[in-house]
């Protein structure tokens, strides 16, 4: 089974065909997901913002992770599970367009990059946190969060408008 038949079954799925025709679900859901990708990108923006010294310099790292990482997080999770749901009801037209595997592509790698910045430098925020400035691959794993998610933020708003051209 290729990737367009698999979207193509969630689509006809009893999910995908409720969403399609509900006319308050997939507004409710599309909204959600804008709505909750503000949230969790805010948050990404002023975190990687700070990792880069561009924010808050004074404010030590550690305070900032510990507070916003728990709603960072739960924003993201609601943005997954939406965009998961938005893809039930336009995933096949979703494969006429470069844009959208671009999209997953840059998603993936926005979240390696923020499981090596976890495992490389996030553990150990306790004995850097409290500088005024992050350690050089903290600071890159910034930048990389910045440009991906903000890549992928731009993606997503090119597919409506890219969509089978």
């Amino acid at each position: 089974m290729n990737t367009k038949d698999f979207l193509q079954q969630l689509q006809d799925s009893t999910l995908g065909v409720a969403l399609s025709e509900s006319i308050y679900m997939y507004p409710i859901v599309e909204g959600l997901h804008l709505i909750s990708l503000i949230f969790s990108f805010g948050l990404i923006l002023l975190t990687d913002l700070r990792l880069v010294g561009l924010f808050l310099p004074g404010v030590p790292v550690q305070d900032l992770l510990h507070k916003l990482r728990p709603w960072l997080i739960s924003g993201f999770v609601v943005t997954f599970i939406t965009g998961f749901l938005l893809v039930f009801v336009n995933g096949p037209s979703l494969m006429n367009t470069w844009v959208f595997p671009l999209k997953l592509l840059l998603i993936v790698f926005a979240g390696l990059n923020a499981v090596w910045f976890e495992y490389k430098f996030g553990r150990q925020v306790i004995q850097w946190g409290h500088q005024t400035s992050s350690p050089k691959g903290a600071k890159i794993a910034g930048w990389v969060s910045l440009t991906s998610w903000s890549l992928v933020i731009v993606c997503g708003r090119l597919i409506p408008y890219l969509n089978g051209h």
